[in-house]
């Protein structure tokens, strides 16, 4: 049974390490979440260390699942800091292990996302993905939104250009987005 939760600053550190190789193994697998390769294991965990702060602040949320003992994958929310964007955040780094997936893994993760932002009165969420990926099924699946593709938006692990699709999700009640 995979188990969903937050994690704080502090814990998100004391995972920094089982993160760094949740991130590798998922930009070695092909999957554009910002990193080339090779990405090392320091310089991985580092990142995640360097969330901490922001997560503790408020600022970025991140979940992680636990299938038993073992971390099975992550997912993040980040929010905007201007005063026209509190209605909104974005969807970060999902990332599944690829033993666990096909599992529900990432379903879970970003119900608990959206349930999240929806409970603390978000009514908007967007993320990105590389256009083609399999993460685009899952999106769609899960009632995300296309609202457009830029081509050569982002390099893929190994430095490509490749085409980003956004996705938006009206959550939470009487949200203004599902009105118009």
């Amino acid at each position: 049974m995979t188990e969903i939760v937050p994690v704080s600053g502090p814990e998100l550190v004391t995972y920094a390490d089982e993160l760094a190789a949740l991130l590798i193994d998922t930009v070695e697998g092909g999957a554009s979440v910002g990193f080339l390769t090779p990405l090392d294991r320091a310089s991985a965990a580092t990142w995640w260390r360097e969330r901490a702060v922001a997560v503790e602040e408020g600022r970025h949320q991140v979940w992680i699942a636990r299938d038993g003992e073992r971390l099975a994958g992550t997912i993040g929310l980040v929010k905007p800091a201007l005063p026209n964007a509190r209605h909104r955040a974005e969807v970060a780094k999902l990332m599944v292990r690829p033993s666990s997936r096909g599992h529900g893994v990432g379903r879970a993760l970003l119900a608990a996302v959206e349930r999240s932002a929806a409970a603390e009165g978000l009514t908007l969420l967007v993320l990105d993905t590389e256009t083609g990926s399999p993460a685009e099924r899952l999106y769609s699946a899960a009632g995300w939104t296309e609202c457009g593709s830029i081509p050569a938006y982002a390099g893929d692990p190994a430095g490509a250009l490749r085409a980003t699709t956004f996705y938006y999700k009206a959550v939470g009640p009487a949200n203004p987005v599902t009105a118009q």
